[in-house]
């Protein structure tokens, strides 16, 4: 996931995807061939050339932002157009955040802010005031509550999100959560992202590195580091947070029965050795 060691030629769009059709080859063709020659022939090195890692990388990030852009606004001036935008919910959203250059990293996967925090922007006339935020913890395991409230079907007891239409009137139920809990366990391969888990608040945020060596724990004050680049873990001015949180990680891995001890096939493609 590093900018400077780990993007590879696909990532770079040095080569072409193998799945193009003929028509999309050409197209693909026409933009990157005389700009990947250009590349090539400088021949960069070092540092040079991670910073023309980060600008192929930013503009072909910032293409497909504005690309979505204006496929929203097709969506949107095409429920205006029909009569339609009284009766419909909007909801823009994403499966994950995205590094761009944060740690040095692109990609995905790890805890950090960066990555954990998605797009989620709704639009209902009527109920959702224009302009308005929320600060509030919501997962997108939400969104299926969300969608069944809307259109008054029960919730099965199985499904462990909520409606999110209270927040989106305005109202805030007293129970709302104030933690959340995160996983991941890609591990060895392809993307070498040490197993970790973890539980975020709305300040501060613990991880617990595990099943490779002996675990390790970071904890982050979002508050006052809010690029979350330095633990403060063991630090006597956050025990009482680091223990409330320590607390919090056991009860959300009771709750949601995590298991004590994940498999060895759930650490990627290969066997955790």
């Amino acid at each position: 996931m590093s900018l400077e060691t780990t993007m590879n030629e696909r990532d770079l769009k040095l080569v072409p995807p193998k799945s193009l059709t003929s028509e999309q080859r050409k197209e693909w063709d026409a933009y990157y061939e005389r700009r990947n020659a250009a590349f090539k022939a400088q021949n960069l090195s070092g540092t040079a050339l991670t910073k023309w890692k980060y600008q192929r990388y930013m503009h072909d990030y910032l293409a497909c932002v504005k690309s979505v852009d204006e496929s929203v606004a097709t969506v949107l001036d095409t429920l205006d157009r029909e009569g339609l935008t009284n009766d419909t919910i909007v909801i823009y959203a994403s499966d994950q955040g995205f590094f761009l250059g944060e740690h040095g990293w692109f990609d995905k996967r790890w805890i950090f802010e960066e990555s954990l925090r998605t797009p989620f922007i709704v639009r209902w006339p009527g109920v959702v005031k224009a302009g308005s935020t929320n600060d509030r913890l919501v997962s997108l395991l939400d969104m299926a509550q969300t969608l069944l409230d809307v259109a008054g079907v029960a919730a099965p007891e199985r499904m462990q999100g909520r409606s999110l239409v209270p927040l989106l009137k305005g109202q805030t139920p007293a129970d709302w959560r104030t933690a959340f809990f995160y996983q991941y366990v890609e591990y060895p391969s392809p993307h070498h992202v040490h197993p970790h888990d973890g539980v975020v608040t709305d300040r501060y945020k613990l991880v617990r590195y595990f099943g490779v060596g002996a675990d390790h724990y970071d904890l982050f004050d979002r508050m006052s580091d809010p690029a979350e680049m330095t633990s403060v873990y063991g630090d006597p001015a956050h025990a009482a947070a680091q223990r409330d949180l320590l607390d919090q990680l056991a009860r959300l891995r009771r709750e949601l029965m995590v298991p004590a001890e994940l498999p060895p096939t759930v650490f990627g493609n290969q066997p955790l050795k």
